[in-house]
């Protein structure tokens, strides 16, 4: 992942267009009529040996012969003349190329990447439209028309789509701060952009097109991160499925790519549409609605018919209409006719003046209970719709992030529709726009809300992970891929998933009988075979024996139906298990699978034997804690049968959601899993027990476990347990279960303490920031915390150190805290070499840190530690130390105390 040199890229001080041309319908006449077309006040240069001039420009023959380096080149030239290129510009000094040309081989595009890879050289593409950046008018791009200036930033695997959304967007008076075609993605790729982006500030929000995802860490990386500082909304082909594909499980089979998909943007907090009509409407109602708190939609119109279809398509998209309450209904009928709806919506009747507007209008705005007001106006011959506006643009200002305003009409409204638009209110053509609209705001602030939500610590025992080892590599040194039922329980009961006891035989029918008696009558009868997966679709399951007669006639049945119905399947024996009766537990289906672009991913649903039939299901990415398995179950139709109904009690939801937990942790400590499916896991309010398992392993390659996952999951194995001040002392990895922990010790830190970290005097941060304190992003940053035991064995954070590296792992930015009454211990130091060993274990090549000038004891640890001040860094009140990670602590250091 980088961002390194993209500045060049999209905001060049000088550009070569190389294969520039007069020939007409070609690329490279085509690049550079639209370079010279544009307001682009950079230098520009043509390069192509057949021209001597072009358009009254000088040609240049070659790379060699230009003026000095250009920041950026667009090649427009044949596939096998892109290496020798990229090779000639890097050694020139370029930094940032655009390769429009398409046919590159894989060979080509190897070598292409090796000639720019030594330069740090850039490359869009290839087979790429181009880059347009309108605030500085860059159009590096073939395509037909230029771009309005804006806020919106649109990333297209497409460059066709590029030019659709150019030509619609413009028709739409829609401006951009970037549109960038893809290309093959060689280099830049949406990981890369979405860094860029989330920090660049002249984009607002963040549109992406996408096809398929290659890198699918560094992309959740970098979507997560760019998630939290501006909206990023998806449009993604493909959500059709071609069709279930086969599979040992019912998991493998309902986990389509499409759903994981929706899985990996919900939990990077992103909001996927469906259309590019969608994906400018909710960039634009995000961008107006940031920071608005979720709440039920009043509706105020002057036609009860268009109220009639806001409402109804309202309720089909599951946003909740505010009630009216009494206050506010008295407060209506003060201001509106006899006649006036008296219900949600506001029906205030066409013959409306805007003082009736405005004192509806600032009526609902009063309520607490309204969130937000979607204002539908029709053109009447009594009021212009324009006098309504201005006299609402004022209220509008006020409440701007609550305000959807619905003009019905065109020419008649559209100076009003310009004047609450100017206002800050989001415009939408018809109700059913603003009702959708306003759905995709509740399902982005959901989303967000994942980002935020701080699970609750649960102890329980650990898993026996060696021991499921010990099953998984067992069946593969016998050569089976399956584990059989009695293996696959014996993994869940490794990881706390209680199970129904499973006794494994032979063929042997006493042997059959043996295993009966010992678990007791009466029993359930199951086939055993590596080679069916689906048992019941055989008649290979028997419920109910009560005896030994019963049993013996039922496996010699079982036996020869199963041979009948899939003769060349091998039957290994049979299992026996006591028949469990729960008459009131709801059927669900846990499982996990290996997603072909997201790894790992953990399914939930309502289980049976018709579970692809009903499909109810959601999927999720690991790792999971309670929180996000809590949100998955919430997915699901059968989540509400969860909940309890007529005789049924609730089902204990905490035991599924352990249940789930578990399964993540699997996928992570046992790289040999790729498959796993429990059908039935029965839950009720005594918890949850599985009558069946079905697991399939593989041998474990390089990108196997936790190397497969599109989240980093938590890395227990970086916990040590230390001694200081004559104390055993845990220092591990924070996790998102610490918050609690980590409010407590912020507030126990003295007000100075806190403005000598922080440089602020804030005694208590905001819910968001503390959030984001302890739920970071493994791959990318790290904190250690320091825990001790107190004598009522509650555990204390004492300390804490952390580091976020930049996204090309060039620089991390460290900084470190201890508890006031814990200074001068050492504690500090132990920290900070903590944190030091970790990131060089990571490949970081600098860690960095702004200190306070007054600040002279963390200067002095600095300063003892090896780090130097960096001389380019010029602040007032602050120093920038400097540790290059590559050399021994201590040595070349300079002084930290300047």
């Amino acid at each position: 992942m980088s961002v390194r040199n993209l500045d060049r890229l999209f905001e060049p001080r000088s550009i070569a267009v190389i294969g520039a041309s007069d020939r007409a319908a070609s690329v490279g006449a085509t690049v550079w009529r639209n370079l010279r077309g544009s307001r682009y006040a950079g230098a520009l240069w043509p390069v192509n040996p057949k021209h001597a001039t072009l358009d009254g420009v000088a040609v240049h023959p070659s790379i060699e012969s230009l003026p000095e380096a250009p920041d950026l080149a667009v090649i427009c030239t044949p596939p096998s003349t892109v290496p020798t290129l990229i090779a000639a510009l890097g050694e020139r000094g370029t930094k940032a190329a655009i390769v429009m040309t398409a046919g590159l081989d894989a060979d080509t595009r190897r070598a292409m990447l090796a000639a720019a890879r030594p330069h740090v050289l850039r490359v869009l593409g290839p087979n790429c439209i181009g880059a347009l950046t309108p605030r500085i008018g860059l159009n590096a791009s073939f395509a037909h028309t230029d771009a309005l200036d804006g806020r919106l930033a649109f990333v297209s695997q497409s460059g066709a789509l590029v030019t659709a959304v150019l030509d619609w967007a413009k028709a739409r008076r829609i401006g951009f701060s970037y549109l960038i075609s893809l290309g093959e993605r060689a280099d830049v790729d949406f990981g890369d952009l979405l860094d860029y982006l989330a920090s660049e500030v002249h984009t607002r929000a963040i549109l992406l097109y996408i096809e398929s995802v290659e890198e699918p860490r560094k992309f959740m990386s970098a979507a997560r991160a760019a998630a939290r500082n501006k909206p990023v909304i998806v449009v993604k082909a493909g959500r059709a499925e071609a069709g279930a594909r086969a599979a040992l499980s019912h998991t493998g089979a309902l986990a389509g790519s499409d759903a994981v998909f929706d899985a990996a943007i919900r939990r990077a907090g992103l909001l996927r549409v469906d259309t590019l009509d969608d994906l400018f409407v909710a960039a634009e109602t995000l961008a107006r609605f940031r920071s608005t708190a979720e709440g039920p939609l009043a509706i105020m119109t002057n036609g009860g018919g268009a109220g009639v279809l806001a409402a109804d398509f309202a309720a089909l998209h599951g946003v909740p209409l505010a009630e009216l309450a009494p206050p506010v209904e008295q407060a209506l009928d003060a201001v509106l006719p006899s006649t006036w709806s008296h219900a949600n919506p506001v029906d205030i009747i066409g013959d409306a003046p805007a003082e009736r507007y405005v004192a509806t209008l600032r009526t609902l705005l009063g309520d607490p209970g309204t969130g937000a007001v979607l204002f539908m106006h029709a053109p009447t011959a009594i009021v212009p719709s324009a006098d309504i506006a201005r006299a609402c643009a004022p209220l509008v200002r006020e409440a701007a992030g609550r305000i959807l305003a619905c003009w019905l009409g065109d020419a008649a409204v559209a100076e009003a529709r310009r004047i609450l638009e100017d206002a800050g209110a989001a415009d939408f053509q018809t109700p059913e726009d603003a009702v959708r609209a306003y759905a995709m705001l509740g399902t982005y602030r959901r989303n967000q809300a994942l980002l935020l939500e701080a699970p609750t610590a649960r102890e329980s025992a650990p898993p026996d992970t060696e021991g499921a080892r010990r099953i998984v590599h067992q069946a593969l040194d016998e050569g089976r891929e399956a584990l059989d039922e009695a293996e696959g329980k014996a993994v869940l009961e490794a990881y706390g998933i209680r199970t129904v006891p499973t006794v494994a035989v032979g063929v042997d029918v006493d042997a059959v009988v043996a295993a009966a008696d010992r678990v007791g009558y009466p029993v359930v009868l199951k086939i055993r075979s590596r080679d069916i997966a689906h048992k019941t679709d055989v008649g290979g399951v028997q419920l109910g024996l009560a005896d030994a007669m019963a049993l013996r006639a039922a496996a010699a049945a079982m036996r020869a139906r199963v041979q009948a119905a899939a003769p060349s399947a091998r039957i290994d024996g049979y299992t026996v298990q006591p028949l469990v009766l729960r008459p009131l537990a709801q059927e669900l289906i846990v499982g996990a699978s290996v997603d072909a672009m997201f790894g790992p991913i953990v399914l939930f649903g309502q289980g049976g034997t018709a579970v692809e039939v009903l499909a109810d299901r959601s999927i999720a990415l690991p790792p999971l804690n309670g929180v996000l398995a809590r949100e998955m179950i919430a997915r699901t139709r059968v989540s509400k049968l969860l909940a309890g109904y007529r005789d049924h009690p609730p089902v204990r939801v905490d035991a599924v959601c352990d249940a789930l937990v578990a399964i993540g942790q699997m996928l992570a400590e046992l790289p040999e899993l790729v498959e796993l499916d429990v059908n039935p896991l029965w839950a009720d309010g005594d918890g949850v027990i599985a009558l069946d398992a079905r697991v399939r392993v593989q041998p474990a390659s390089t990108r196997s476990g936790v190397e497969r996952f599109a989240i980093l999951p938590y890395p227990a194995e970086l916990a040590r347990t230390v001694t200081w001040a004559g104390q055993p002392l845990l220092v591990r990895p924070i996790r998102p279960e610490d918050e609690p922990l980590h409010r407590a010790f912020l507030a126990s830190i003295d007000a100075e303490d806190m403005r000598l970290r922080f440089f602020s005097v804030r005694r208590e941060l905001p819910r968001s920031q503390l959030a984001r304190l302890v739920q970071i992003d493994y791959a990318r940053e790290m904190a250690f915390i320091a825990l001790r035991t107190r004598a009522g064995g509650e555990s204390e954070t004492i300390g804490v150190v952390r580091a976020v590296a930049d996204p090309d792992n060039v620089e991390a930015e460290f900084a470190v805290i201890v508890r006031s009454d814990c200074k001068g211990l050492g504690l500090g130091q132990l920290l900070m070499n903590r944190i030091i060993e970790h990131q060089r274990a990571q490949g970081t090549q600098r860690l960095i840190g702004d200190i306070l000038r007054e600040n002279r004891p963390m200067r002095e640890l600095c300063r003892r530690l090896g780090f130097r001040v960096d001389p380019a860094f010029t602040s007032g009140d602050a120093v920038r130390v400097v540790l290059d990670l590559g050399a021994a602590p201590g040595t070349e250091a300079m002084p930290v105390a300047a």
